[in-house]
C-alpha cells in the first residue's frame, strides 16, 4: 500500500511517540512534506487531574516549536487551540471519537485569496483521511498521558516517572541524598473534636495547598500526607560538586518553609477574619540518604522513603512543641547553608540514638 509519508506514520510508527508535543510536530512536519500549506497545529487531550481539565499542545509551522497551553478545572471552558489557530489561518478541527473527552486536533492553512475561514475542499479531504489514521495512535498517547496523570497527582512527578519506567519490584529502591521536610498541625484531634467533618476537610486542604505548594514551587517533591502530616523532599540534583548538590538541596529547602509560614501567616489572618482559630503548626527540616522505592504487601505496594534520616526528621518535628518552636532545622542542614540560623543546643531525640545538634530561624 503506497501512502503519504504522514499517513504512512500514522500507522507504523505514531504509536511510539514519547509525548504529544513530538506527536503533533512531526504529524505537521509529514503533513508540510506531503504538500499541506499549514501555518500550524493544536492537539487537546483531556486530563484526568484535581486542577488541570485538558492540555493543548500549539505547533508552528515555520519554527518548528510546540508550547503548551493549560485549561483548569476550576477556570470557564476554553477552546485553546482554536482560538489560537485562528490567528494563523483558516481552521480545520475535528474530534477524534465520539465521546466529550476524545482527544481533538485542529490545523490551521496559510491565508489565500480564498478566504480566512475555511480550507479548500481538497485539503479538508486530507484532514479528514489523517484525523481517521491518528483514532489508533490518539487513543494509545491519550491513555497513556491519563496515567501519567493520575500518577503524578498520587505519587509526585518523580515517582510516577519511576513507577512509569518499570521500577515496580517490592523491596527495590535506590539510595539518594536529600533535604527533607516533615511538617504537621497543632492541635488537630482537637480541632477534628469540634469542626463539622466537611468543614475540617477544607481546613486540611487549606493546610495542605499552603505546604506542598511551597515544596512543589522549590523543586521539592511530597512523598505523603499523613493525617494532617506531610513529608517531602528535595533529592539533591547533578551539579559540578557534592558539596554544591548538598547546598542546594538544603537551600530549597529552607526556601520552602519560609514560604510556607508566609502561607500559613495569611490563612491565619483569612480565618481571624471569618471568627475561625488560627492553624499553628511544627516542621522540622534534615539532610541525609534515604531509601526511596517500594515498600509493601505483595499485592499493594507503597513507593516512599525510609531510613535513619526519615525517622530523624520526624522525631525532630515533634520536638517543635516541646520547646515552642515552629520550625527545628538538624545539624546536617546547617552545616550546608550560609543562612543564619538560631542555635539551640543538642538534644535527644526518642529512638535516635545521638544527640542531634537543633537549630531555628531567627524571625521563629
Amino acid at each position: 500500500m503506497d501512502l503519504p509519508s504522514s499517513l504512512a506514520w500514522l500507522v507504523y510508527e505514531a504509536a511510539a511517540s514519547p509525548g504529544p508535543e513530538r506527536f503533533l510536530a512531526e504529524l505537521g512536519r509529514r503533513l508540510l512534506c506531503d504538500g499541506l500549506p499549514l501555518a500550524g497545529g493544536a492537539l487537546t487531550l483531556s486530563v484526568p487531574h484535581p486542577i488541570i481539565a485538558r492540555r493543548t499542545w500549539l505547533w508552528r509551522a515555520e519554527s518548528g516549536a510546540v508550547i503548551e497551553a493549560l485549561a483548569f478545572a476550576a477556570a470557564p471552558p476554553v477552546e485553546a487551540g482554536r482560538e489560537w489557530l485562528a490567528g494563523l489561518g483558516p481552521v480545520w478541527e475535528e474530534g477524534i471519537g465520539a465521546s466529550p473527552e476524545s482527544p481533538v486536533l485542529g490545523w490551521a492553512g496559510i491565508a489565500n485569496g480564498a478566504g480566512r475561514d475555511a480550507f479548500d475542499p481538497a485539503g479538508a479531504d486530507r484532514l479528514r483521511e489523517v484525523a481517521r489514521f491518528a483514532a489508533a495512535p490518539l487513543a494509545a498517547l491519550a491513555a497513556r498521558e491519563a496515567r501519567a496523570a493520575l500518577l503524578e497527582a498520587y505519587l509526585g512527578r518523580r515517582s510516577a516517572a519511576r513507577v512509569q519506567a518499570g521500577a515496580l519490584a517490592r523491596g527495590t529502591g535506590e539510595t539518594i541524598r536529600a533535604a527533607l521536610l516533615c511538617a504537621d498541625l497543632r492541635d488537630f484531634t482537637a480541632l477534628s473534636e469540634v469542626t463539622e467533618p466537611h468543614a475540617m476537610i477544607a481546613t486540611l486542604d487549606a493546610w495542605f495547598d499552603r505546604v506542598a505548594g511551597a515544596v512543589h514551587a522549590f523543586g521539592g517533591e511530597v512523598l505523603k500526607f499523613i493525617g494532617d502530616g506531610v513529608l517531602a523532599i528535595f533529592p539533591v540534583a547533578a551539579a559540578p560538586g557534592k558539596a554544591q548538590g548538598d547546598r542546594d538541596a538544603c537551600e530549597a529547602a529552607l526556601r520552602a518553609i519560609a514560604a510556607s509560614r508566609a502561607g500559613m501567616a495569611h490563612l491565619d489572618q483569612v480565618r481571624r477574619a471569618q471568627g475561625l482559630a488560627p492553624l499553628p503548626f511544627g516542621a522540622a527540616l534534615h539532610f541525609g540518604e534515604i531509601l526511596w522505592g517500594n515498600i509493601g504487601a505483595a499485592d499493594r505496594l507503597d513507593f516512599t522513603a525510609i531510613g535513619p534520616a526519615v525517622n530523624l526528621v520526624s522525631r525532630l518535628e515533634g520536638l517543635c512543641k516541646p520547646l515552642g518552636r515552629s520550625v527545628l532545622i538538624s545539624g546536617a542542614v546547617a552545616a550546608n547553608t550560609s543562612a543564619p540560623l538560631v542555635p539551640l543546643g543538642e538534644h535527644a531525640l526518642r529512638g535516635i540514638a545521638d544527640p542531634c545538634a537543633v537549630f531555628t530561624l531567627p524571625e521563629d
